[in-house]
């Protein structure tokens, strides 16, 4: 083989590395499992190599996540949209990412998810969506999320969980709903969730505590109800939480009789 073969034969082997970054991002790690895209100027997801497997698309401009956004990208791990002017997730968006695990939406402006939005997202462990304009949660969203672990969805505009809200999700353990705009939990809303150890509730518009919801949780330690407009607490509202309940927040309730335990 002469010289330019040998360097043309080479060129070819090495072209699939090469263009295996996207434009404008850097990649690192073994086999270029690390793409980060932070603050780059993208409007459309880009092309990753098959091996990624963390994808940092921070601070770009997606107002749409469409159907099959990430279908090529098998092997993710990790998903980071934080800030990137999101407004609506197409049912599907997620299709393929059958080994992600930690997924990050905060501090967007999503007001549409649309339902099959987190199909195939069954290893999916930690959803951080806080800060956005979420107002519902219809029964069936999250149900292809087996393995929730902790749901991040403060600083939302959710007024109400109805029943099944949380269906499928029977893992999930920290669920945070600070200052949103809840006035009511309906009975059934919280039904596959009896083993949530954290959950908070502060700032919203609770007027009464949802008793018949709320009974469904066993194992309750962490219980914030602060800044809600509650007068009134039943007798042995928190009795179902056992010998669990570590920290229970009632400030700035305007709370005129207390449970007694």
């Amino acid at each position: 083989m002469d010289r330019s073969s040998f360097f043309l034969s080479l060129l070819v082997c090495l072209l699939p590395v090469l263009q295996a970054c996207p434009p404008s991002c850097h990649c690192h790690g073994g086999d270029l499992q690390h793409v980060i895209c932070d603050n780059v100027g993208l409007k459309k997801i880009p092309k990753v190599p098959e091996q990624t497997r963390l994808l940092n698309l921070q601070r770009n401009n997606f107002p749409v996540l469409p159907t099959n956004a990430f279908r090529e990208m098998k092997g993710l791990v990790s998903l980071h949209l934080q800030h990137s002017h999101i407004k609506e997730i197409s049912s599907g968006a997620f299709r393929g990412l059958k080994q992600l695990v930690y997924l990050y939406l905060s501090n967007n402006d999503i007001s549409v998810i649309k339902m099959g939005a987190f199909d195939d997202l069954t290893e999916l462990t930690y959803l951080y969506m806080d800060n956005n304009k979420i107002s519902d949660l219809p029964k069936g969203l999250l149900s292809p999320m087996i393995n929730l672990f902790i749901l991040q969805l403060g600083s939302n505009k959710i007024r109400e969980l109805r029943s099944g809200a949380f269906s499928g999700t029977k893992d999930l353990r920290w669920l945070y709903l600070s200052d949103n705009s809840l006035s009511s939990i309906q009975p059934g809303a919280l039904d596959d969730v009896e083993n949530l150890a954290i959950f908070h509730l502060d700032k919203n518009q609770l007027s009464t505590y949802p008793v018949a919801a709320m009974n469904k949780l066993r194992v309750v330690e962490d219980l914030k109800l602060s800044h809600n407009p509650m007068k009134v607490i039943p007798d042995n509202a928190f009795q179902s939480f056992g010998r669990y309940l570590e920290t229970l927040s009632l400030d700035n309730t305007g709370l005129e009789k207390g449970p007694l335990s």
